[in-house]
């Protein structure tokens, strides 16, 4: 405790300057994820005190991050279609995967996984994030402008007759469920047809319209017709913000630039009466669990996004990781990263509860706490406590700030999270990939898929496409690698080690010698299983040299095994010399040792294995 409050004053300061920086953020994030600003900033309280309190980084600062906002906008979209546009229906089932993915990260933790989330290829970070910059920046085009697809009566009309058709199967689902048959029972038919009424025709297709200009593909499909109904209002609005943030780091960066631009562009459209559209009512008051979240949704709407909840788990993990380590190097300490997840898991579980939208680690409110002095824990509770009262004190008066300077706010943002290092070292990386007459890089070849599939089809699965392509080259790599420099080669052709230096001449040509210079695994045995082809028809004995195998998994095991029974079923004889311990454990689990192999043919140098062969080649001449 004497440790806790020990930079009290610093890291009040740090706290107050980060949740500062944090406000105008977590009200834009909780716009963009559809949830609205108030479960933006209930997750910026929530996870800032508690990921604090419990986490491993003493000077993080945690919060909605915009990685973390796109894929709560895939999750929020996706749940919501599943229950017709009802929002107040789909939140239960939204919550429930965001409470999942705070009890993943809590397990991550637990169970010490959270060194190796830096094992994530760099190719694979870098298309995400530049994804999701684009995914970011395009999305806030409409607002920026004024445009809201369902408000577009034109642009509503084209779907009434879908909306109707869905309504009448949603009715004919119902029937079937409580098993009532439409061709022995039309007056209930009649009946529930009543349902098909003008104004449910109308909320139907305003939530199929929202769904066909979602995304980036849906935002250029719709994007023409917005710029025909540009609300020049609006637009001056959202310039203003963006001009103002970047105009503002230029005189000075102490003061954040987002919440200048906020405070400025909110205060003269507000103090001019311009009839403006402004974000949704954030409520007043503490905020309040959601229980709903246990109980009143069935489980079966939550199982198809569990992979979602691991992803957004997973991003959560790697995105606060990566700011410890940030953390890290400017405070000269070393963070936990065990305990870190575990932190951000218990922050993102209770901001669920209560309502508001996942995040982690933020490397720019971490930094920015940094530099105004936070050393300890207290300093992100400090930022969580400081959004609470303005929660609390200034609810009513945020409900006028105008939508389109949060939507200024996001281009920003999506700006900024663009990946231009990985972008600009695109056209400098080896090109190690040949497809057909061309060759590229498979690190470029990833980075791409993953920032195409990311932006136009979903986040979740394309990272895992990129993961999946990642290991396979680099599988490939390592296989290749393990191909070239354990090649089968006479003594002739084949530079010997340093003590094969006195192997007698006479017995080079009976004896061939076998290197096998690192891991002998699945990506490495294609080659090794042409070794009993390769031996010439002098050679009576191959010497196995496993000095430099340090691992032998199990396909490398059983190819091993089909090499030596056939060499053994030509009359070839096996010697090994120095087995290291771990292949030797795999072989004698399988009998390779002492069945085929016995251990008067097994040596600790080739020493003893020269000698060995010396001893025959004299017993055969005599």
């Amino acid at each position: 405790m004497k440790n806790f409050f020990s930079n009290f004053r610093g890291d009040v300061f740090g706290g107050i300057t980060a949740g500062i920086v944090a406000l105008p953020l977590a009200l834009a994030f909780g716009v963009s994820s559809g949830l609205g600003p108030s479960a933006g900033l209930y997750g910026a309280i929530f996870i800032s005190f508690f990921a604090a309190f419990f986490g491993g980084t003493n000077t993080q600062i945690s919060g909605p991050t915009a990685p973390m906002t796109a894929v709560t906008m895939v999750v929020v979209a996706s749940i919501v279609a599943m229950n017709d546009g009802d929002m107040e229906r789909a939140l239960p089932a939204i919550l429930m995967v965001f409470l999942l993915a705070g009890l993943m990260q809590i397990l991550l933790g637990v169970a010490g996984l959270g060194k190796y989330i830096r094992y994530i290829p760099y190719p694979v970070v870098s298309g995400f994030m530049t994804a999701i910059g684009v995914i970011i920046l395009v999305t806030q085009l409409l607002p920026s402008i004024g445009y809201y697809p369902n408000e577009d009566a034109m642009f509503v009309n084209q779907y009434r007759a879908q909306a109707e058709e869905i309504i009448l199967k949603n009715i004919l689902q119902e029937e079937s469920k409580e098993g009532i048959l439409v061709l022995e029972d039309f007056e209930e038919t009649i009946a529930r047809a009543g349902e098909v009424t003008e104004e449910n025709i109308l909320k139907e297709a305003k939530t199929l319209a929202n769904k066909d200009a979602s995304g980036v593909i849906g935002t250029i499909r719709v994007l023409p017709r917005a710029l025909q109904q540009i609300d020049w209002l609006e637009l001056a609005l959202a310039l203003a913000t963006i001009g103002i943030i970047y105009g503002f780091k230029r005189v000075t960066t102490l003061i954040p630039s987002a919440l200048v631009a906020l405070l400025m562009v909110s205060g003269v459209a507000y103090g001019f009466g311009w009839e403006y559209r402004p974000i949704q009512e954030i409520p007043s008051g503490f905020p309040m669990p959601n229980l709903d979240v246990f109980g009143s949704f069935q489980l079966s709407s939550v199982t198809p996004y569990i992979f979602t909840a691991f992803t957004l788990a997973l991003l959560g993990a790697i995105d606060s990781l990566l700011t410890s380590v940030v953390a890290d190097n400017m405070t000269k300490t070393q963070h936990k990263p065990n305990k870190e997840l575990i932190g951000q898991g218990i922050g993102n579980s209770i901001a669920a509860v209560f309502g508001g939208i996942p995040g982690a680690g933020a490397t720019i409110r971490t930094v920015v706490n940094i530099n105004a002095g936070g050393k300890t824990r207290l300093s992100g509770m400090v930022a969580g406590i400081l959004l609470l009262v303005v929660l609390l004190a200034l609810g009513p008066v945020a409900s006028n700030i105008p939508a389109a300077v949060l939507a200024g706010i996001l281009v920003t943002v999506g700006i900024g999270v663009i990946d231009y290092k990985g972008l600009r070292a695109m056209p400098h990386l080896p090109r190690d990939v040949t497809f057909g007459p061309f060759k590229v890089s498979s690190e470029v070849m990833i980075m791409l898929v993953v920032m195409v599939l990311s932006s136009i089809w979903n986040l979740v699965y394309a990272v895992g496409i990129g993961l999946v392509i990642a290991s396979l080259m680099f599988m490939k790599k390592m296989g290749d690698l393990a191909a070239q420099r354990s090649d089968v080669k006479t003594l002739k052709e084949e530079k010997g080690w340093a003590d094969e230096a006195d192997f007698p001449d006479a017995l080079k040509k009976t004896v061939l010698i076998k290197h096998l210079k690192g891991p002998l695994f699945f990506g490495s045995t294609n080659d090794f299983q042409q070794l009993a082809k390769q031996i010439p028809i002098t050679a009576s004995t191959v010497v196995i040299r496993m000095d430099r195998m340090q691992y032998l998994d199990q396909s490398g095991l059983y190819s091993l095994e089909d090499v030596l029974i056939e060499l053994k079923k030509s009359g070839t004889q096996v010697l090994l010399v120095h087995v290291l311990e771990q292949p030797r454990y795999m072989m004698e689990r399988v009998n390779l040792i002492p069945s085929l192999i016995p251990e008067t043919q097994i040596f600790e140098t080739f020493g003893q294995c020269t000698s060995y062969i010396k001893r025959q080649a004299e017993t055969l001449r005599d």
